[in-house]
């Protein structure tokens, strides 16, 4: 290996100085190179309050790696060539979630090329070295809104039985509960995500600082994960408490959220407390002392090839994307309505309700009639799919949070024997004040059809990949629902036997070029 011959300390120090500066620059590039995928991680931290700690993350990954200068400058840096590989695999992985939309993958796709980077750069043992300064930087990528649904489904699940244990009757529909006193629903911010993500920051960071041991590590950062589970469901259940016991003159309005954070605050102050009795970072940090004398030598060039090596890898990818993307389809969608014989168009809507599902091409909405049987059927075609535009989406829903009027009671899974095959579908029961709907909803993706939403993504970004062809559309049928559940399913199910083939003919005419 062609390696740099120092003369001294302050001669290593300032190969030291340029092989960082090297990384650093190697680090902006990729940052310039998936630009998008950044900025995507930082509008996040400015519009969400879930996660603006991501702020944070960088400058005490940096701070964390500032405390083991002593120890890096030991180490002999040695690159490692194949390094690329897995640049090259995970570039690979952030096209795929590109293609497909989900911005997830591209962001721990992105945020993984860092530490791979080192790797790459400066070798293995320098990576072990900074292991969890590293690891931590994977913290910055807003992660957890796929927690929603079982998180507010335990929160209802752990008031209402606390409820019931103390005796206060309760009568539940979905995340809607009634209690003598009044009405309640566990919507997103009773999730208590929040507190889960800056408990398990936080407790990540307070156990790789205060213990040593793996096995303590391990089972503090588990605590940070079930205490504030557990915290929240409490805190939920005595919000119900104070509202119902004060005849919903507290706890029901802003003071809702201040009782909330205090209470987590409390919480989060005693479990620290708890775990500073077990603390073991009285042991030294810095496993070699300071010295002047003891530098390791730097090799320049390879580190400077393998810095090339490693910018090819990712470059690659974002150029093939560009690519794709010229050649996908931007033509207006030539839609023909589906028909059938026995059931007719009617001109007055089924229902007010009105699913978010924003960016589409083109979209349908048709109320039909069989005698007394009413069902609407609701087309979201997606073509040109980007950010912002896209069928699969943490966005598009079928009802708001905030929604005032519309609620989801029940969700569940089907699959409909129809003379055409079997369809599999999502079953969700939405209800107003006025009204209940069965509603059965399922993607379609040139062809294929699938329930599962992360189906779909693969199907996509599939699609692309072979013919940069993104067609794709979200189908729902509704119908109302009284008290016999599968009366309505029988509508349903007669209505798709009959019209079936009539969506599937008009989605394929959609997609010819």
């Amino acid at each position: 290996m062609n390696k740099l011959s120092l003369r001294g300390p302050s001669a290593a120090l300032k190969t030291w100085f340029n092989t960082l500066t090297l990384l650093a620059a190697v680090i902006l590039l990729l940052l310039v190179q998936y630009r998008d995928t950044f900025s995507s991680i930082v509008q996040i931290w400015l519009r969400s309050d879930t996660f603006t700690h991501g702020f944070l993350i960088i400058p005490i990954s940096l701070w964390l790696i500032w405390r083991k200068r002593h120890q890096l400058r030991t180490i002999h840096p040695r690159p490692f060539y194949l390094g690329s590989v897995a640049l090259l695999a995970l570039g690979f992985m952030w096209l795929l979630g590109h293609l497909a939309g989900v911005l997830v993958v591209q962001q721990y796709s992105l945020i993984l090329m860092i530490p791979v980077l080192v790797i790459t750069l400066l070798g293995v043992k320098m990576a072990v070295a900074l292991a969890f300064p590293l690891a931590f930087l994977l913290l910055a990528v807003p992660f957890g809104e796929i927690l929603l649904p079982p998180l507010m489904e335990f929160t209802a699940d752990f008031t209402i039985f606390a409820l019931q244990l103390t005796g206060i009757p309760v009568y539940r529909e979905g995340l809607f509960f009634t209690v003598p006193s009044g009405s309640w629903s566990v919507v997103e911010a009773c999730s208590g995500l929040r507190y889960l993500i800056a408990s398990f920051t936080l407790g990540c960071l307070y156990a790789y600082l205060t213990y040593r041991s793996l096995r303590r590590r391990l089972i503090f950062v588990a605590l940070s994960i079930l205490v504030p589970i557990l915290a929240n469901g409490l805190r939920a259940y005595m919000i119900v408490m104070i509202g119902h016991l004060s005849d919903m003159r507290y706890a029901v309005g802003v003071d809702h959220l201040i009782y909330g954070w205090l209470f987590f605050g409390i919480v989060m102050l005693i479990m620290f407390w708890i775990g500073a009795r077990w603390r073991e970072d009285g042991a030294p940090v810095v496993a070699n002392p300071p010295s002047t004398g003891n530098v390791a030598t730097i090799p320049l060039r390879p580190i400077a090839l393998s810095a090339a090596g490693a910018l090819l890898a990712t470059l690659i990818w974002p150029l093939y994307a560009a690519h794709l993307q010229t050649r996908a389809s931007v033509a207006p969608v030539n839609w023909v309505a589906p028909q059938a014989h026995s059931w007719l168009p009617q001109a007055q809507a089924l229902s007010s309700w009105q699913p978010l599902y924003a960016g589409s091409a083109f979209n349908s909405e048709q109320t039909y009639a069989q005698g007394n049987n009413k069902v609407s059927l609701r087309i979201y075609y997606y073509r040109g799919q980007k950010q912002e535009a896209e069928m699969v989406s943490s966005v598009n829903v079928l009802v708001a949070s905030e929604d005032q009027q519309w609620g989801r009671i029940a969700d569940g899974a089907r699959k409909v024997s129809l003379a055409s095959g079997t369809l599999e579908v999502n079953e969700t029961q939405l209800r107003s004040v006025t009204q209940h709907l069965l509603v059965w909803h399922w993607y379609w993706i040139n062809g294929e059809t699938t329930r599962n939403p992360f189906r779909a993504k693969w199907l996509q970004a599939k699609a692309q990949l072979l013919q940069a062809k993104d067609d794709a559309a979200f189908v729902l049928v509704a119908t109302p629902l009284d008290e016999n559940t599968e009366t309505a399913r029988a509508v349903l199910a007669g209505f798709l036997n009959e019209m079936a083939p009539a969506i599937e003919a008009s989605l394929a005419h959609a997609a010819r070029p």
